[in-house]
């Protein structure tokens, strides 16, 4: 079974051997034995059903929470050659009853359908007649009320159970499990808990780093320049935090898309298609974007603010490197964040989870601030106690040498004690460089013997440096409409002389990947293929498969088919275009 199995990787995905993990799953399903999957993002979930699909009689039911990852998985399983489609709100009720008649004679291997859907008698009804020996419940973290993405919908799989006289197997899929989630879905779906597959949370190809302290838009501005033939996403908390970047970034002239919620449904989708398709080559979103979204060549993401919590930032963050090649994935931390965040938090319609979120939330900060490997913090997070250090994240690497900023830190604890440790930051930096502002001067703070000592420091260094303060706890900030700032006994004691303070150097934006010119001679002959045949051009090839063809350069068909997801149908449909180009660069 297995054989064939392998077989049918070979043939369809172009892959000559299972990851980690997806042979236990894919022997699991083909025994009869419900399971959870637990691989991270890019970890290759998906393969664990599509196989099993087509070894098995009759269609795969796929529960999956997004429109978009829907139309991103039925077009990349379509161009394979494998029969899929699916039912969702943009299919209108003539379409939807033409698609069930098909699916009614089994003309499709896989259903993608969303879980709304089962909510719908009729629906349900006409499943009855259908085939099913496996129900996929992609995303499954969503079925719990511990889990980060709660969605209600979802408790209406267990409907299903009714449906069918044979009972289908059931495959839970998420990257982002805790154990308490794990569990709540083992116990809803009735999954065994020793048919639980866990990989492991580590990304091999990801480095991770956090920027404290700096200015954000400086630094995004030089990333992204020094990125430039990259694909990134850029994640804000809120909506005019969204608006402003994108703004900010088409001034400068990166080819930016923007999404969040209160933009309407069709700008939204216009620009989702422009970011899959390559003509943005960043998104600049809220968390309303991205779940599901299947784009492979993904190169970086960057929290232009502080994430809710671990697991809604593992699973953005896993939008990187999802074809396997190295990617970062940057926080860019400042203090006010926590307190966006806080105030999110409050405007939750459930107030009982309020208490939970705030915890999840102090779990984030913690991640900022740990000085250990942050691939470990992660993985720990999870509940893997023996995670190894990765050697590659910010804080393994982090070489910058370390600065006496003592006397600078001294002068600014030394102004929020002379201003009655009841003011915010921007006055306080505004004193320290002697700023001349209307409110300064009412409340003479122009006669402070501290008025104007950092004047040779910029506003931005200023503020810069007491983030890092309050990173370091030698500042404490008291929430509230308007925050103040007032020392810790930490910061008391460096006032007193009694400790010294270093400051590692500014973090120094970095370069991801080194193209040759063969790569971006195939990248564009990926678009142009990918734009006549209306589909993103990952769904073509990924990144990785043409770095392999630059290493391998193949020149017959055959050849090609020892390319990395290169499989006979694609051979058939794309193969001499590319073996054309791989020729012309050979021979130039």
């Amino acid at each position: 079974m297995l054989e064939n199995a392998t077989q049918l990787l070979q043939e369809y995905y172009g892959y000559d051997s299972f990851r980690e993990g997806q042979e236990k799953v894919i022997n699991y399903v083909m025994n009869g034995k419900s399971s959870l999957c637990v691989m991270p993002t890019g970890g290759g979930k998906s393969l664990c059903y599509q196989i099993p699909s087509l070894l098995l009689d009759g269609t795969t039911i796929v529960i999956s929470p997004l429109i978009s990852l829907m139309k991103d998985q039925v077009d990349t399983l379509l161009q394979a050659g494998i029969p899929a489609t699916f039912i969702n709100s943009t299919l209108s009720s003539e379409e939807v009853r033409e698609t069930m008649e098909e699916v009614l004679n089994g003309q499709y291997r896989m259903l993608y359908i969303a879980p709304e859907r089962l909510e719908s008698q009729a629906f349900l009804n006409q499943l009855k007649k259908v085939k099913v020996p496996l129900i996929a419940v992609d995303e499954a973290h969503c079925i719990s009320q511990w889990g980060h993405d709660f969605r209600p919908s979802y408790r209406a799989i267990h409907r299903l159970k009714d449906v069918f006289t044979e009972q289908p197997v059931v495959l839970a899929l998420t990257a982002t499990a805790t154990p308490a989630v794990r569990d709540d879905i083992c116990r809803l779906l009735q999954i065994r808990d020793e048919n639980t597959v866990i990989t492991g949370f580590a990304r091999s190809n990801l480095s991770f780093s956090v920027v404290l302290g700096q200015d954000k838009n400086k630094f995004l501005k030089e990333f992204i320049k020094k990125n430039a033939q990259e694909v990134g996403i850029i994640y804000a908390a809120t909506r005019k935090t969204v608006d402003l970047l994108y703004d900010l970034l088409n001034k400068a002239g990166v080819q930016a898309a923007k999404y969040h919620a209160g933009l309407p449904e069709a700008f939204r989708n216009k620009e989702q298609e422009r970011f899959l398709t390559d003509e943005a080559q960043v998104m600049v979103a809220t968390n309303a974007f991205g779940m599901g979204i299947d784009k492979s060549n993904v190169r970086y993401v960057i929290h232009y603010q502080l994430p809710k919590n671990m697991e809604s930032y593992y699973q953005e963050a896993g939008r990187a490197g999802r074809d396997g090649l190295p990617s970062e994935c940057v926080v860019l931390y400042a203090s006010q964040d926590v307190q966006t965040q806080r105030f999110l938090i409050d405007q939750a319609l459930d107030r009982d989870r309020i208490p939970q979120e705030l915890e999840k939330l102090q779990g984030m900060v913690d991640y900022c601030h740990t000085e250990n490997c942050l691939q470990q913090y992660i993985v720990q997070y999870f509940g893997e106690p023996n995670g190894e250090t990765c050697g590659q994240c910010g804080n393994c690497t982090d070489s910058r040498e370390m600065q006496d900023v003592t006397k600078e830190v001294q002068m600014v604890l030394s102004c929020v004690v002379r201003m009655g440790q009841r003011f915010g930051k921007t006055i306080t930096a505004q004193v320290l460089t002697g700023s001349e502002n209307k409110k300064v001067i009412e409340f003479g703070f122009q006669k402070l013997s501290t008025y104007g000592i950092l004047k040779a420091k910029s506003l931005k260094e200023v503020l810069g440096l007491m983030e890092f303060m309050i990173a370091e706890g030698l500042l404490l900030v008291k929430q509230g409409s308007m925050p103040t700032i007032y020392i810790s006994d930490a910061g008391k004691e460096v006032l007193l002389g009694k400790r010294k303070i270093m400051r590692k150097g500014v973090a120094v934006t970095k370069q991801i990947a080194k193209n040759d010119p063969l790569f971006e001679g195939l990248r564009v002959l990926r678009k142009k293929i990918a734009d006549e045949a209306g589909v993103p051009p990952f769904v073509i090839f990924s990144d990785k498969t043409l770095q392999d063809m630059c290493v391998k350069r193949p020149q017959t068909e055959d050849e090609l088919l020892d390319v990395h997801g290169v499989g006979a149908n694609k051979r058939d449909k794309y193969g001499q275009a590319f073996l054309e180009e791989i020729l012309r660069y050979i021979t130039v």
